[in-house]
C-alpha cells in the first residue's frame, strides 16, 4: 500500500511545490516549485528528490532522539559563545550517533540509484542540501544555517553525507540564528535535497537578486557570478564580477545590461572527490567577465520568470534570492536555488531615511559599501573564528571574510567591515537582515585598522563605503515620501553620479532635469577620448601603460569611452524610467580636460578657459568632433539597445543659433536625430546670446533649461571664482531676474519647454518662488534642497 505523501521518506520534485514547506523545508519546496511551474519558461534545474522531514523525525524518534537533545538545549545560554559552541557541538552528537533505520536507508539508495539511471550511469555525482522547515521563508532566509556536501558520489557516501546534513540542523550558527528569529528548535524540521550536480567548478557560479540590494530599486535584476563553486560569492571569499540588467525593456526585447563591474576574483573554489579546495585564479581570467552579456541576458529572464511566478502566486511582489551555476562540461546554465528576499521586501518604501555626516576626518580606507547607513564605535579586529570570544555588544567587527560561522557575534556588531567579499556575500547578507552598515572588499581593513581604535563606517554616500578615524557625528532625516505634496511644477533633480541614482530616484521627483557627463567621464572612464580614438599619438610610457590597464581586453579603445559613458547614463535613465531625464553633453574646459588621462596631448592652453573652447563649439570643430562622435554612439547605445527612450539630451554653452544648427546635424551625422523616436534636444540657457535671441532659439531646440550660475556670471560681469568680486555675484540681481523673466516668456509664447537647473532655487527660497511665478515648467534641484523646496513650492501655489 502506497504511503501518504506525508507518510513519504522520498518525494522527487515534481510531487513537491511550494505549498510543501513543511515537509521538504523552503529549498526543496522552492525547487519543486520551479521544476513543476517553469519548465514552460525554459528555466533549467537540476533534477533531484527531497528526503523529507518525515525521515528525519522517523530517525530521532526510533532512537529517542528528540528528548536527548531537549535535555541538552536546556542548559543553552545563546548568548554565550562558549556556551553556543558547547551545546551545539552535543546536539550534532546526537545526531550522528543515531542510526538511520534500515527502511529509510534502502529508500534513500534506490531513490539514488534512480537519479543515476537517468544519466545512464552507475553512480552519479550529487550535491546534498540541507532544507530546513524554517528557511528560505520570506521574513526569514536563513541563508547558509546548515551544511552543503559537494561531488558525492557512491550509496555509502550518500548515507554518510545525509547524515551529517542532518547534524548540521544544530551548527552553532543554526542554533543562535533560531534564537534570534524566536524559532523553537525542536520544531524545526530538516530535510535533504539530493541533486544532480552541476560542474561550476569547471566554469563559474553566482547570485541574482530582483532588486538592487542596497536601495530597494525593484527595476533591476542584480547578477552577481565568479569562477568556480557558487560558495566562493556567499562565503565572501571573491569580489565577484556584477551586472545589473533592466526588467522594463529587457521585456520589450532590448539588452539593457545598464551596468558590468569586473570582479577581481581572486580565488575560486573547485572539488577534488568530495572535498573543496580553495586555488588561485589565472590572471588572465582574473580581468575577464566570468559569464558573456547573452548568458546575463538569459540569467536575467529567468530571474524575471521566477519572480514573476512567485509574485503571482503570492498576490504581491516577491522580489528573489536566486543562486545559479554554470555546467563546465555541457556550458549549460541552471537554477540551483530560489528563495524571497527579505530585507528591502520588508521595508516600507514610502519612509526613506537619510543619514547625513556632519563631520569629517581622515579616511582609514573604503570598500563597496552595503545599506546606506553610519555607524560607529571601538573597532574589533579578529583574524581567526577561535578569537570570537574576545568580541563584545557594539563593537564594530574587522575581519577578513565571515561565513555562517561568525553570525553569533555578527548580531551584536554595531558595523561590519571586511577585507574580501561582494554585496552578495554572507557579510553584506546577513549585514542587511540585521540592519547593520557593512563595507566589504576593502582588501585591507584588518592590516590598516587597529584594534580597539575608534572608527566610523559610512554607507551614506552611495556605491563607496568609507571608515574614518574617530567617532564622527552625523544626523538621520526620516521622510514619509506620501506626506510630501504635489505642485503642478514640475520638480526634477540634479544627478551626477550614476551609483548614486536608484536611491535618489526614491525620492518624490519628476525625473532628472540636469545629469552631468563629465562626472560619468571623471569617475568611469578617465581617459581623454581623443586620447583613445589616436592613441597613437600619446608618447607618455606611464600615461600608455594606464590606458592599457583601464581599457584591457577592448581592441578598439574608444569603444572603452563608448561602453562606459553608455553604462553611467543608461543607470540615471532606468533609475528615473519612465520619467524624463535629461543628460547634457559634455561641458569640460580645456583647463578641466586636460587633466583627463592623455588630455595634456589634445587641449590647447586657455587664457580665459571659462569662455574658451567648451560646449558646443567643440562638438563640430576639429580636434573633438570625434569625441563628440564617441558621446552619441554612447547616447545610441542608451536609447536604441537599452531600450531607454526616456533619456533627452542637452547642449551646452552653444553660442549662437548658427552653432545650434551645427550640432543638430553632427549629432545626426552620428546616429542621433532629432524628433527620432522623440529624441528631444535642448539647450542650455546660460549667457546672454541665449535670452536675446531666445525666439531663434526656439526654431532649433525643443526646449531650455537655464543655467543660474553661468548666465549670473555672463550678465554681472563676474568671476565666480574670484574671492575678490565674489560679493556681486547674486542671482537674485534685477539684471539676471529680467532677463529669466523674459526667456520663459517667450519659451512659453513659443510653445518651448523652459527649467531651471542651476543652484538659485536650491539656494533661495524666495528665487523658486520668482520662477513659479514666471511660469516656469519645472526646477531641478539638488538632493538636499527637493523636499523642502518642493513643500516650499507647492504652499506657494495653493495660495494662488
Amino acid at each position: 500500500m502506497k504511503k501518504s505523501k506525508f507518510k513519504s521518506y522520498i518525494l522527487w520534485f515534481n510531487e513537491i511545490g511550494i505549498d510543501d514547506i513543511e515537509l521538504v523545508g523552503g529549498k526543496n519546496a522552492s525547487l519543486g516549485e520551479m521544476h513543476n511551474n517553469l519548465k514552460r519558461k525554459k528555466i533549467q534545474v537540476p533534477p533531484g528528490f527531497a528526503i523529507t522531514v518525515y525521515a528525519y523525525k522517523h530517525i530521532l524518534e526510533k532512537s529517542g532522539g528528540f528528548n536527548s537533545l531537549r535535555e541538552v538545549l536546556s542548559q543553552l545560554n545563546h548568548k554565550d559563545t562558549n556556551s553556543l559552541a558547547f551545546i551545539g557541538e552535543k546536539a550534532r552528537e546526537i545526531i550522528l550517533n543515531c542510526e538511520i533505520p534500515s527502511d529509510l536507508q534502502n529508500e534513500i539508495v534506490d531513490a539514488y540509484h534512480n537519479l543515476s539511471s537517468q544519466y545512464k550511469l552507475k553512480n552519479i555525482d550529487v550535491a546534498i542540501r540541507s532544507s530546513a522547515t524554517s528557511e528560505d521563508l520570506p521574513t526569514a532566509s536563513f541563508a547558509g544555517q546548515q551544511e552543503t556536501y559537494l561531488n558525492i558520489s557512491g550509496e555509502k557516501e550518500v548515507i554518510a553525507a545525509c547524515k551529517q546534513c542532518f547534524a548540521s540542523l544544530f551548527t552553532n550558527r543554526a542554533i543562535a540564528y533560531r534564537c534570534e528569529q524566536k524559532i523553537d528548535h525542536l520544531s524545526s524540521y530538516l530535510s535533504i535535497g539530493v541533486q544532480k550536480m552541476i560542474r561550476s567548478d569547471l566554469a563559474s557560479a553566482g547570485v541574482i537578486f530582483t532588486l538592487d540590494t542596497e536601495s530597494g530599486f525593484q527595476n533591476v535584476v542584480y547578477v552577481t557570478g565568479s569562477y568556480g563553486l557558487g560558495e566562493s560569492i556567499v562565503q565572501g571569499t571573491v569580489n565577484p564580477d556584477e551586472f545589473y540588467v533592466f526588467k522594463p525593456t529587457l521585456k520589450q526585447g532590448y539588452k539593457p545590461i545598464i551596468n558590468k563591474i569586473i570582479g577581481e576574483k581572486a580565488v575560486k573554489i573547485v572539488y577534488l572527490k568530495n572535498i573543496t579546495k580553495t586555488i588561485d585564479t589565472p590572471l588572465e581570467d582574473r580581468k575577464k567577465f566570468c559569464i558573456n552579456d547573452e548568458e546575463v541576458l538569459q540569467l536575467a529572464k529567468w530571474a524575471i520568470d521566477i519572480e514573476d511566478h512567485y509574485s503571482k502566486k503570492n498576490k504581491k511582489w516577491t522580489p528573489m534570492d536566486i543562486e545559479w551555476a554554470k555546467d563546465g562540461e555541457t556550458n549549460q546554465l541552471y537554477i540551483v536555488q530560489a528563495r524571497p528576499e527579505t530585507v528591502q521586501s520588508q521595508k516600507n518604501q514610502n519612509i526613506i531615511n537619510e543619514y547625513i555626516l556632519t563631520q569629517k576626518s581622515s579616511i582609514i580606507t573604503t570598500g563597496k559599501s552595503v545599506g546606506n547607513k553610519i555607524a560607529t564605535g571601538v573597532a574589533r579586529v579578529i583574524n581567526n573564528i577561535k578569537e570570537m570570544d574576545q568580541f563584545k555588544h557594539g563593537e564594530i567587527l574587522v575581519t577578513d571574510k565571515t561565513d555562517p560561522d561568525w553570525m553569533p557575534i555578527m548580531r551584536i556588531a554595531s558595523a561590519i567591515v571586511t577585507n574580501r567579499g561582494g554585496r552578495t556575500s554572507h557579510a553584506a547578507i546577513v549585514s542587511r537582515e540585521l540592519g547593520l552598515s557593512c563595507v566589504v572588499g576593502t582588501t585591507n581593513a584588518t592590516s590598516l585598522i587597529k584594534n580597539g581604535e575608534p572608527i566610523t563606517v559610512d554607507c551614506s554616500g552611495g556605491e563607496v563605503g568609507v571608515i574614518y578615524n574617530g567617532l564622527l557625528e552625523f544626523k538621520i532625516n526620516t521622510i514619509d515620501v506620501q506626506k510630501i505634496p504635489s505642485p503642478k511644477t514640475k520638480i526634477m533633480l540634479n544627478v551626477s553620479y550614476p551609483d548614486e541614482a536608484f536611491a535618489l530616484s526614491l525620492l518624490p521627483s519628476d525625473g532628472v532635469g540636469l545629469a552631468r557627463e563629465e562626472f560619468i567621464i571623471n569617475e568611469c572612464i578617465r581617459i581623454h577620448p581623443m586620447a583613445l580614438i589616436k592613441f597613437e599619438e600619446v608618447k607618455d610610457l606611464q600615461i600608455i601603460e594606464q590606458i592599457n590597464l583601464l581599457t584591457f581586453g577592448y581592441s578598439d579603445k574608444s569603444q572603452f569611452f563608448v561602453d562606459k559613458l553608455a553604462m553611467g547614463v543608461a543607470t540615471i535613465a532606468a533609475a528615473f524610467h519612465p520619467r524624463d531625464v535629461i543628460l547634457r553633453f559634455s561641458d569640460f574646459k580645456t583647463n578641466e580636460y586636460i587633466n583627463l588621462i592623455g588630455g595634456k596631448y589634445f587641449e590647447p592652453k586657455e587664457e580665459n578657459p571659462m569662455i574658451g573652447w567648451r560646449g558646443a563649439s567643440r562638438y563640430y570643430k576639429d580636434g573633438y568632433k570625434e569625441g563628440f562622435a564617441l558621446e552619441c554612439k554612447a547616447i545610441k547605445k542608451v536609447r536604441e539597445e537599452f531600450g531607454l527612450k526616456n533619456l533627452k539630451v542637452m547642449i551646452p554653452m552653444c553660442r549662437t543659433p548658427k552653432e545650434g544648427e551645427k550640432v543638430i546635424q553632427a549629432m545626426k551625422k552620428n546616429g542621433l536625430v532629432k524628433g527620432k523616436n522623440d529624441l528631444e534636444v535642448y539647450v542650455m540657457c546660460e549667457i546672454p546670446s541665449n535670452v536675446i535671441l531666445v525666439d531663434q532659439f526656439c526654431d532649433i531646440f525643443d526646449g531650455f533649461s537655464i543655467g543660474s550660475n553661468d548666465l549670473t556670471q555672463m550678465i554681472l560681469g563676474v568671476d565666480r571664482d574670484n574671492e575678490l568680486i565674489a560679493d556681486i555675484y547674486d542671482e537674485r540681481s534685477d539684471a539676471v531676474k529680467r532677463m529669466i523673466e523674459h526667456v520663459i516668456r517667450i519659451a512659453k509664447a513659443k510653445n518651448r519647454k523652459i527649467g531651471i537647473c542651476g543652484d538659485a532655487p536650491s539656494t533661495y527660497p524666495e528665487f523658486a518662488k520668482f520662477l513659479v511665478d514666471c511660469g516656469i515648467d519645472s526646477i531641478s534641484l539638488s538632493a538636499d534642497a527637493l523636499i523642502k523646496t518642493r513643500i516650499i513650492i507647492a504652499n506657494h501655489e495653493a495660495k494662488g
